[in-house]
């Protein structure tokens, strides 16, 4: 029987009806957390880390042996040839590289820059974590997002005389091999890329892989960044910007702050689109429920923060993501320490969050400095173990809070020790900020996961112990001429 025009036009608007609807729910679909990997200072392994921030621990320290000569650091002097401080956040053991497990020759190896050589070992381990066999990702339309800055060693390697330059120069050094080489080693064929925003790098690069993996250009991505500091000359030019801070701490919000101490480090997390995890049965560690980025467009100078743009991006970030303001309870943010950008960082945030009873405001590079293009991935992988362990570790060098801020008119709270996240009628959820000196900024709103029931937690252990043996006879395999190289011995040059 023929439709009448009428029921044919009724029939043609719920079709698209329903296709509005499904392109809406695709554009603002959660993605899960499903893996995690670290090498932060004073931790190999998220476990690690967590433990450090309970600990309420300081991971900075003098700079190691291996890196430059503590000459070209004198406390307190700000002469063009020095550095203001002899210490920083510093990872251990990055000339020990093992180049046949990740099939790459040992010549090769010593032109490859440090930053790749841990990308590759953290995004390994970040899918243990996952319990994803690498294996079973071959050919597969996994994306990679990295935001990496560092040119250290490429410098580093340059300066040597023309006849040591070898064919492995701009392989090893190219910013765009740091995703690429990824891809490359586990045969990922979705998008990889690798930017640099400055210090937002690693969380815009997490913003690219949500949107990547709601557009279905890939079914799995890893995401992160990375940092090292293996030269001082950056540093120097840092204290003469009057960027560091002379006593070398991160004192985020307190009267004291005046600067930044650098800090080197490496994140990746393993992320799906919510659906897939669940159907997967996949240990779901948080959610992403949306992010945003921008810019601060012109300012006083170039590197000066804009608290527009600022209160921009977060506000968009929560229209991303479907959350009111006042349903944020934790913010992680930015927070470096310098008097002028945590002033401008609070402001935004106050007329953001103006309408919530209380925000408490976490500063890791309190207890880990400032991982430059890898800051925002340490912000995501703490704001995780958080909502895991419902506690929010305490804001260290936190002794007096700046008294031209008055606070009690804000409803704001700076954490001196732990406090426990407290349950309420809604899930628990977090803000998380991340801007670059270039003036470009990035948000993102995460949402714990066990407001998705416990049902999934015995599916989640017999995947686990299947996909571990998986891992384990992929590794055994691998790992039959393992041997840790000290990659120094290959050549009389003191390089990485």
């Amino acid at each position: 029987m023929e439709l009448s025009p009428t029921k044919k036009a009724l029939l043609a608007l719920r079709q698209m009806q329903s296709k509005l609807n499904a392109l809406e729910n695709a554009k603002h679909e959660p993605i899960a957390v499903v893996g995690m990997g670290c090498r932060f200072p004073g931790a190999n392994n998220p476990e690690e880390f967590w433990q450090l921030l309970q600990d309420e621990k300081d991971a900075i320290t003098s700079v190691p042996d291996d890196r430059w000569n503590g000459q070209d650091g004198d406390l307190g002097t700000n002469t063009p040839e020095k550095i203001c401080t002899t210490y920083g956040g510093f990872v251990p053991h990055l000339k020990e590289f093992d180049p046949s497990f990740f099939r790459i020759a040992p010549k090769e190896a010593l032109s490859i820059d440090p930053q790749q050589r841990l990308l590759l070992e953290v995004s390994w381990e970040a899918l243990e974590n996952a319990a994803i066999a690498a294996d079973r990702l071959q050919g597969s339309q996994t994306g990679v997002f990295i935001g990496i800055a560092a040119v250290d060693y490429w410098h580093q390697l340059l300066s040597r005389k023309s006849a040591d330059i070898d064919a492995y120069l701009t392989t090893g050094n190219t910013h765009s091999l740091a995703s690429g080489r990824i891809s490359h080693f586990f045969n990922f064929t979705g998008s990889s890329i690798s930017l640099d925003t400055a210090c937002s790098s690693s969380l815009v690069a997490v913003h690219l892989a949500i949107k990547s993996l709601r557009d279905r250009e890939c079914n799995l991505a890893l995401a992160g960044g990375v940092n090292l500091l293996i030269s001082p000359k950056v540093s120097i030019n840092f204290t003469q910007a009057k960027m560091l801070s002379s006593d070398s701490r991160c004192k985020t919000f307190d009267e004291s702050a005046n600067g930044f101490v650098r800090s080197e480090g490496c994140g990746i997390v393993v992320l799906k689109r919510l659906s897939d995890a669940i159907a997967d049965g996949d240990r779901i560690r948080a959610i992403l429920l949306g992010s945003a980025t921008n810019q601060d467009g012109r300012t006083s100078s170039i590197t000066t923060p804009s608290s527009l743009s600022q209160q921009a991006v977060i506000k968009q970030a929560l229209v991303n993501s479907k959350v009111e303001a006042n349903q944020v309870s934790y913010l992680e943010i930015h927070g470096t320490g310098t008097s002028l950008g945590d002033a401008i960082e609070l402001e935004a945030l106050s007329q953001v969050f103006k309408d919530n009873q209380e925000l408490i405001l976490g500063a890791v590079k309190t207890n880990v400095g400032h991982l430059e293009a890898a800051a925002g991935i340490v912000s995501l992988i703490k704001t995780v173990l958080a909502l895991e362990n419902q506690l929010i570790p305490a804001n260290l060098h936190l002794k007096q809070p700046n008294k031209k801020i008055e606070w009690q008119k804000l409803p704001f709270k700076l954490p001196n020790q732990a406090i426990a996240w407290k349950q309420t009628a809604q899930p628990r959820i977090a803000g998380i900020s991340s801007f670059g000196f270039s003036g470009t900024n990035a948000h993102l709103i995460v949402q714990e996961a066990n407001s998705l029931g416990d049902n999934q937690e015995e599916t989640e252990k017999q995947k686990k112990i299947y996909i571990y043996l998986l891992c384990l006879l992929e590794a055994t395999r691998l790992y039959a001429n393992w041997q840790v190289v000290t990659l120094s011995i290959f050549n009389p040059t003191p390089i990485f």
